[in-house]
């Protein structure tokens, strides 16, 4: 197997993981993130910090698929480029073709079972005239022929497999998808996967497959079976018919010169409660380095002990040469939600700056057995704030003496606080921090990392005790299993991540409800594992129905408490009710530690044409880097497309795309012109879907 092919004008040495170029012609982008580093760096330097203010739309895609109902779609999706054709996938998860240089389609797919999936990208592998994409697409990996689209029906079961096959176990849910682009080594596709967050999730195992047959050919266990390594620290056996998570959801790394594959590992599950699953429980929550042929665990680092934060990892690591006590050193980088960047010897997994054992004040719900302690980098310097109080409420919120009242009265100030069920905050909120976008490296060592700096708030209360009662209603369904993200009043969330489901009757039919709670939509999984009696008093509930008092049986689980939320801050106009910056990029020097610059990423028009500084805003998508020291990021919610001058954050240029870009730019150059392309899907942050990808260009 060789790697996608490059052409190039020179020759290439293959450096840290990637590709570097000493003369570019036409090259291209061949996978997520740009290599097997994920350092979303690209050699090109056509274009220029002293022409980039002429960029120009050279081509647009409509892709398909935009739902602008209140379930909105999104594109998330970081297109590859190979010889002059872009592979992507659509807002309604269809991988297509085009033209790299027209934009012009040259294939798209129809597939049929792909709910619960909004995908981050493909997958691309070669030997010889065999050329394959691979996308994970509901429960399936498919596996299409690089030229037509069409399914290899040598592969699997007539051209895909069933990813759940295999990390069954006793309770478990049917959810399951690979929505982030697996990763090759040689003849193998090494797959993590999205599972639920609920107590019914599947096992996270990590797998690879054989690339031709789709037959298994390793799997790691994330949470280990009876004597592996890790065992001992599930202190409820067997740990692996109990629980489920500790999957490896947000992509990996690897260094394919010395067949290492890098891994961050999820949460297990339940996230917010683990009263029920006493001890470190490795290997959720870690920075797992495997041998790629064989699945032999290398060595792991765990980021966060027996996590009931749902702080797991939220990207791919990225590797990355430095210099170190003046030596030059290769490294694996994790960052994290909290804002925190842990560096690591990518052989030996040796810490390259401390990394202290930290004691939290740990008092918690009833049967909850916090880890003591949380490992903390003494570097890099955080890339977020760490800690929000009253006096950090920005300087223009509404209603500021109610809003400090709460929160004198929250559990606040630090990264690890147990929810109880008094308010709690999230500070950087549930999700980043840093998020699934993920971190650009150059040559020099240097880290850009886009985050947000929003907090939330969430507490814990009791289930109902159904195992007491003779049934459990519509009501009492949708409060157990649809609460926490649509809210209890089914407003959703301020910020439109989770839609509201008021008057979903006059925006749906019931049958295309009974259809995504049966197959999941986007990024809300699937609930085909309650009962369709269930499924159907939810519905009646929601189009109030005059039979959603009837009683229905259901399974009370082992977990007692759920969440209320995952509830962003914001005051009733709208804004974060944080001081500003609430969306950031910040450069961080891997060799030193230290911060080089941060800026404001985003902008409230209606605040800056007060007077207002940007305050930057919440954001999804991660940045790109190219040689000619260029940065581009779309990402916030202004539908802004930026270009940024690496050495100092100044920003170079700006464009407005036809819908928000939360998704990670990719560059290439064809007959000599390169080109940036970004996805415009929209949907989150209460802004409209799209289902465009742009490509700019020099005139």
């Amino acid at each position: 197997m060789k790697s996608a092919p490059i052409i190039l004008s020179g020759i290439f040495l293959i450096l840290t993981g990637f590709l570097l170029f000493p003369d570019p012609g036409d090259t291209s982008w061949p996978e997520y993130h740009g290599d097997g580093a994920r350092s979303h760096y690209s050699p090109l330097t056509q274009i220029s910090k002293d022409n980039v203010g002429q960029l120009k739309v050279a081509w647009t895609y409509a892709s398909g698929g935009a739902d602008t109902t209140g379930n909105r779609s999104q594109i998330q999706c970081n297109p590859i480029i190979i010889n002059g054709v872009l592979y992507g996938v659509s807002a309604g998860t269809q991988a297509f073709a085009i033209d790299a240089a027209t934009g012009k389609e040259i294939w798209k797919t129809s597939l049929t079972d792909n709910g619960g999936t909004t995908s981050r990208g493909l997958t691309y592998w070669e030997q010889g005239t065999d050329k394959r994409i691979f996308l994970g697409a509901g429960k399936w990996l498919y596996a299409l022929n690089a030229a037509t689209g069409k399914l290899i029906e040598s592969f699997g079961e007539k051209g895909k497999i069933n990813l759940k096959t295999g990390i069954e176990r006793p309770g478990a849910d049917d959810y399951i998808t690979s929505n982030t682009p697996n990763t090759i080594y040689k003849n193998l596709i090494i797959v993590g996967t999205r599972v639920a967050e609920s107590e019914t999730a599947l096992l996270g195992d990590v797998r690879a497959f054989n690339v031709l047959t789709g037959k298994l050919a390793w799997t790691f266990h994330t949470i280990p079976a009876q004597g592996e390594y890790g065992y001992n620290t599930w202190k409820a056996q067997p740990a692996r018919k109990n629980f489920g998570g500790a999957n490896a959801w947000a992509g990996m790394a690897i260094d394919r010169g010395r067949g290492i594959v890098y891994i961050p590992t999820g949460s297990a599950a339940y996230d917010f409660y683990g009263g029920n699953r006493p001890g470190d429980n490795l290997f959720a929550n870690c920075l797992i380095a495997l041998d790629a042929a064989t699945g032999k665990r290398l060595w792991h680092f765990q980021l966060v002990h027996h996590d009931i934060w749902d702080r797991d990892p939220p990207a791919p690591p990225n590797l990355v040469t430095v210099t170190h006590q003046g030596k030059r050193v290769d490294a694996v980088v994790q960052i994290t939600k909290q804002g925190y960047v842990f560096v690591f010897d990518r052989v030996t997994g040796k810490p390259l700056f401390p990394i202290k054992e930290t004691a939290f004040v740990m008092d918690a719900m009833s049967g909850e057995k916090p880890s003591a302690t949380q490992p903390i980098p003494t570097l890099p310097v955080p890339f977020t704030r760490q800690s929000f109080h009253k006096e950090n409420l920005n300087s223009f919120v509404a209603d500021r003496d109610s809003l400090a009242g709460l929160l004198s009265k929250a559990r606040t100030g630090s990264a690890y606080i147990p929810i109880t069920g008094d308010m709690t905050i999230f500070y950087p909120g549930t999700d980043g921090g840093a998020q699934w976008g993920g971190a650009a490296t150059d040559q020099e060592g240097i880290l850009y990392v886009p985050a947000k700096e929003i907090p939330v708030y969430t507490s814990l209360v009791r289930k109902e005790v159904i195992s007491d009662k003779k049934g459990v209603t519509g009501a009492d369904l949708y409060q157990m299993n649809c609460s926490a993200c649509h809210g209890a009043d089914k407003m959703g969330n301020h910020d439109g991540s989770y839609p509201s489901l008021a008057n979903v009757d006059k925006r749906l039919k019931t049958d295309q409800v009974h259809a995504i709670l049966q197959k999941g939509k986007g990024m809300m999984p699937s609930f085909s594992h309650i009962s369709e009696a269930e499924r159907k008093a939810i519905v009646d509930f929601l189009f109030n129905k005059s039979d959603n008092n009837a009683l229905v049986t259901a399974k009370s689980g082992t977990v007692p408490y759920q969440h209320t939320g995952y509830n962003r801050w914001y005051d009733k106009n709208g804004y974060p009710v944080s001081q500003p910056p609430w969306g950031t990029l910040t450069a961080v020097d891997l060799n030193t530690g230290q911060r080089r610059w941060q800026i404001p990423l985003g902008e409230y028009k209606a605040l800056t044409d007060k007077g207002i500084p940007p305050t930057g805003t919440d954001n999804y998508g991660g940045p790109l880097v190219t040689a000619s020291n260029l940065i581009f990021i779309a990402a916030s919610r202004d539908e802004k497309f930026r270009a940024i001058e690496k050495e100092t954050g100044k920003i170079l240029w700006t464009a407005t795309l036809p819908a928000a870009g939360y998704a990670s730019p990719s560059t290439y150059s064809v007959n000599g012109r390169q080109y940036i392309v970004i996805a415009c899907g929209g949907g989150k942050l209460n802004t409209k879907s799209g289902d465009k990808f742009v490509a700019f260009a020099l005139p």
